[in-house]
């Protein structure tokens, strides 16, 4: 069975992103659903995959990370109105077997992220 995993790296301070929330969303049409929220560990994953066995399901996804909070939580300044506040990478997952991970590497003015494995 196929499995979607995910890592935050805080690219300013050079450490894991840790306790950040995750949500993920099942895309369908225009219809966003809700399928999980998780927070990232100490190591900036999440203690169990996002999807695996009978909840992966092929389809189109969005997570959503709420790094505002993360750096606001840090000390970091961040304007009231942050530039980046929630990053939202849209994704589809297609092999049912697959391995998808999702990684995010951030700050509080630019991210990346890339098809892991």
């Amino acid at each position: 069975m196929g499995k979607l995993t995910t890592h935050v790296l805080d690219t300013m301070h050079g450490i894991p992103g840790a306790n950040i929330q995750v949500e993920l969303f099942r895309i369908e049409g225009e219809v966003l659903t809700k399928v999980k929220a998780l927070t990232t560990n100490a190591d900036g994953r999440t203690d169990a995959p996002v999807l695996a066995g009978e909840d992966f399901v092929i389809g189109k996804y969005q997570l959503v990370f709420h790094v505002a909070n993360y750096y606001r939580d840090k000390g970091v300044e961040i304007d009231e109105i942050p530039f980046l506040d929630d990053v939202v990478i849209r994704f589809g997952l297609s092999e049912k077997t697959s391995h998808y991970h999702v990684p995010l590497l951030v700050s509080p003015y630019s991210f990346s992220t890339y098809r892991g494995s």
